[in-house]
């Protein structure tokens, strides 16, 4: 086991080395400039497109664009946003909190691009449904002499998502159900595996269906409790800022148990662990985007960009102030222990159980809208026969994956990320003529073009 994680410790520095990390920013900072900051300039219109999207009846698609969202969300936001920046601060200190938000701003062109490509070129499958994604966008977009880069990546994120929105969600809530409830790893598997199993038998309509229900009441919630931990700890978030910035461009000191972190660390971390919450660039939102009921790219793009927003703004901050205003992320905890910790200094008697049942609630529709997206790459190699096969492996290794050691998890999720992103990227560098096209046309015009 040591020597198998040695190899994919060296794959992972290898893929999330400096060229992937210029790749992932420098793309999207190309597609921010490309289209005049409009994703950033543009929230407040994309909050009044996801309002109106709660509806998507006489629109060619699967599931309304509100719908769309909430399963994209539903993915993404997960132990990402309460694991996944706590272990970005104990590896990178608190100035991995700033290049997380830096990925996110970026992100938000990249995630509104690979919305409209979703859109654009989505096709029907087999069973008559509405299919798309990088796959499709690349065969559709690129052309034919390109499809060997959409089989790369249908494989990787088949592949992936038995890492990212599978056995780390498991092992996750695991984690803190036995910390948290004294219940054994395997009790939490089963569990899990139920009731996936009972909603993955509806399909993409019953995922958006209680995605649309459970994201935003936990969402909602775990703002909330964030929120009364940083009213507690108001006079501290100065500070917090200050730790944020300075050590964003400065090594962090070793404190308490706190190791110490170089200013590579903290961005290494910092967009790692953003892009694993967020997903912007790895191309696994666009495949719940292509399901929605809209005939306009631009309108369901906008839709889209919300999801990085809401996921690492504004969620994943949360989470960050609380564990640095609590003063506990030198304590040498991490991953959602520490965050825990953090809520439970403040928040006495309570704030255990919040991270506990937001972490399980998080992890259980990301294990639904993970499931979607493997499923549709396997649709795309194989066809619609393989849909079952994959979906009964995908429940099963839900169990496997509450049971096994986490480190490794992280590692083999972190390295599969990037090589899954790979693809997406050069994909959207290809076609981002057809963005800004569509875009300029759409501002200017008050219509889209072909």
């Amino acid at each position: 086991m040591e020597a198998i994680e040695n190899i994919i410790g060296t794959v992972n520095e290898l893929v999330w080395g400096p060229p992937m990390l210029v790749l992932i920013l420098g793309v999207g900072l190309f597609l921010s400039l490309g289209l005049k900051l409009m994703p950033m300039l543009n929230i407040g219109s994309g909050f009044r497109q996801m309002w109106k999207g709660r509806s998507g009846a006489g629109s060619e698609g699967e599931i309304p664009p509100f719908q769309a969202l909430m399963t994209a969300l539903s993915a993404t936001v997960g132990t990402g946003n309460i694991a996944g920046v706590a272990t970005a601060v104990f590896l990178g200190g608190p100035g991995a909190l700033f290049w997380m938000w830096l990925t996110a701003l970026v992100g938000m062109a990249t995630k509104y691009s690979e919305a409209v490509l979703a859109v654009r070129f989505r096709e029907i499958g087999e069973g008559g449904s509405y299919v798309g994604g990088p796959m499709y966008y690349i065969r559709n977009g690129l052309g034919k002499k390109w499809a060997w880069l959409g089989i790369l990546f249908a494989t990787f994120a088949a592949i992936a998502g038995f890492g990212i929105g599978n056995t780390v969600q498991a092992n996750s809530v695991a984690d803190v159900m036995e910390a948290t409830f004294g219940l054994p790893h395997w009790i939490t598997g089963i569990i899990l595996m139920v009731l996936v199993a009972l909603v993955l038998i509806g399909g993409i309509r019953r995922i958006g269906q209680v995605a649309s229900a459970l994201v935003p009441l936990m969402a909602i919630s775990y703002l909330i409790a964030g929120l009364a931990v940083l009213a507690v700890n108001l006079t501290s978030i100065p500070e917090a800022f200050t730790l944020i910035f300075r050590h964003a461009f400065s090594s962090a000191a070793a404190e308490g148990g706190f190791a110490g972190a170089a200013v590579w660390a903290a961005i290494r971390f910092g967009v790692a662990r953003g892009i694993f919450s967020n997903e912007a660039g790895l191309g696994s939102a666009p495949i719940a985007h292509a399901a929605a009921q809209t005939q306009n790219p631009i309108h369901q793009g906008m839709v889209a960009m919300l999801g990085t927003f809401i996921d690492t703004i504004i969620i994943c901050t949360i989470t960050g102030l609380v564990i640095i205003t609590s003063g506990v992320w030198t304590s040498g905890e991490s991953g959602a222990a520490l965050t825990s910790m953090a809520f439970s200094e403040t928040l006495p008697g309570i704030g255990g159980y919040v991270v506990t049942i937001a972490l399980a609630v998080f992890a259980f529709t990301t294990l639904l809208g993970w499931s979607f997206y493997g499923e549709r790459s396997v649709e795309f190699l194989f066809g619609g026969k393989a849909i079952v096969p994959y979906r009964v492996a995908w429940i099963l290794a839900i169990p496997l994956g509450a049971t096994v050691n986490l480190g490794l998890i992280w590692l083999v999720a972190d390295t599969l990320n990037a090589m899954m992103a790979l693809p997406n990227l050069i994909a959207l560098m290809l076609l981002s003529p057809v963005v800004f096209r569509l875009t300029k046309a759409h501002f200017e015009q008050g219509k889209t073009v072909s």
